[in-house]
């Protein structure tokens, strides 16, 4: 429990300083140097928290064992829903908006990001895969749920993980624009939309046998397809709707002991 309770705090106290010089105008500190990717960078906290508790407790085993699933690409299988998947359900969603207004989307726009359109959609994957890929999932799949999932069962774990994961991004809602503007209906539906998330991460991170590069491939790739140049409410929601159904299915087809047809990774 230590080892846990250890990785929270320094995710939190990590990412949350790092932050700082974006939200501090709430608390009256204005003027504070801000960094390039500054956003990005903070997102690095749960990676660096990850790497110091398995150093504190486990030592060279604990960041070895971390460094080989971050670099296992095994099934392949899963490599490949992780890179395609989101931009499959992104066009299913605009067909479905299709018939829903007879309004075609440019689909274009799904390899143009809003926030960095000058960084291509190359650019964009591997910021997103450095700084919120590999930058949050060694930390909460990496380190966090085999943890977990040794005293719960896969949806269990993915349920509380998801509470801790909601906590960490608090600060966004101080800075960032889509979610500074968010009532109490929308900040609902932003955390049902990570439970998903979690859940669909959990199935991934079981059926691979713990690959930290798997989940992190499809965090990126679902931050790239829901940030696109191309989406708008009508786009968001259907995409919403479908990784729920998507959520929902696992949990039905799996079963939540597992969440995948291998046995939880535990330690």
């Amino acid at each position: 429990m230590k080892p846990l309770i250890t990785y929270f705090a320094l995710a939190y106290i990590i990412s949350w300083l790092i932050w700082f010089p974006l939200y501090g105008h709430a608390f009256g500190i204005d003027n504070l140097p801000v960094l390039p990717f500054h956003h990005g960078i903070g997102g690095l906290g749960p990676l660096l928290a990850s790497v110091i508790t398995a150093w504190l407790y486990h030592k060279k085993a604990g960041l070895k064992q971390l460094l080989k699933q971050m670099i296992k690409a095994k099934p392949l299988i899963y490599v490949v829903i992780a890179l395609c998947s989101p931009f499959l359900l992104a066009v299913l969603a605009a067909v479905i908006n299709y018939v829903a207004s007879g309004t075609f989307v440019r689909l274009s726009g799904l390899f143009v990001a809003k926030e960095y359109p000058a960084l291509g959609f190359s650019g964009f994957f591997l910021y997103n895969l450095v700084f919120f890929g590999f930058g949050e999932e060694v930390g909460w799949r990496g380190f966090a749920l085999p943890r977990l999932q040794s005293r719960f069962n896969a949806l269990t774990a993915s349920i509380i993980l998801t509470v801790f994961w909601a906590l960490w991004h608090w600060p966004l809602f101080l800075y960032r624009p889509g979610m500074a503007s968010m009532g109490i209906a929308g900040a609902a539906g932003w955390f049902f939309s990570l439970l998903t998330g979690s859940i669909l991460l959990t199935w991934l991170y079981n059926s691979s046998k713990a690959s930290i590069l798997i989940c992190a491939i499809f965090h990126s790739t679902i931050d790239i397809a829901f940030l696109a140049d191309f989406t708008d409410a009508n786009m968001t929601n259907y995409m919403g709707m479908l990784i729920t159904v998507w959520g929902i299915l696992t949990i039905v087809i799996f079963k939540p002991q597992n969440l995948s047809k291998q046995p939880r990774t535990k330690i």
